[in-house]
């Protein structure tokens, strides 16, 4: 086993050395395969522990340097122990720069209502109007549209700022499958003057 790519991915990952070393074996010393591997495997715990009740957590915020954008979170976890670990604390001062940095309005997409998005669906279709392409083609690009516009402004389906090739919900399921416990982002807020 090559202990550089266990240390890379280690690094890119921040899962445990064993989890990566298994990973890697499992993708046969294949380093992207290892990370699909590993994500694959966080979502299955995830799926697991996602029964479990959460009643413990913290409440963080951020302001900005210049006082005028502030954000905060309401994180949820099983037990005391997880919610004042350094970990925990990262996840939910993470999720603070995300949403201070992204603007997210809602949840998940299925929290949007419905004339939320008449607004948007009535700008897409004008776009697309005198486009000359049949009208169910028409109608596909106007939803496509709309789907990218839903995960832009739902917190858990943005990508994370810090990591492109990951959304704020994969994030989320990586600590849990660390921690080894639910967690559950219950609310956020974002201020702006």
């Amino acid at each position: 086993m090559n202990t550089d790519k266990v240390k890379q991915l280690r690094q890119e990952t921040d899962i445990s050395i064993q989890k990566c070393k298994q990973s890697l074996q499992e993708a046969d010393g294949d380093l992207e395969q290892a990370k699909e591997i590993l994500k694959k495997k966080g979502q299955e715990i995830a799926d697991k522990k996602s029964e479990r009740e959460t009643k413990e957590g913290i409440i963080e915020s951020y302001i900005h340097s210049d006082r005028k954008v502030g954000a905060m979170v309401k994180l949820s976890c099983e037990t005391d122990f997880v919610a004042r670990s350094d970990e925990f604390q990262k996840l939910a001062h993470e999720l603070c720069l995300q949403i201070a940095a992204e603007q997210p309005k809602f949840l998940n997409p299925e929290d949007i209502p419905e004339d939320f998005l008449d607004g948007e669906r009535k700008i897409y279709r004008e776009q697309v109007k005198d486009s000359g392409k049949p009208e169910e083609i028409k109608q596909e690009i106007v939803e496509g549209k709309l789907n990218k516009y839903k995960n832009q402004i739902s917190l858990m389906t943005q990508t994370w700022i810090r990591d492109d090739t990951k959304t704020i919900e994969e994030l989320i399921n990586q600590y849990i499958a660390k921690l080894g416990e639910n967690i559950e982002l219950e609310d956020f807020t974002r201020f702006e003057i």
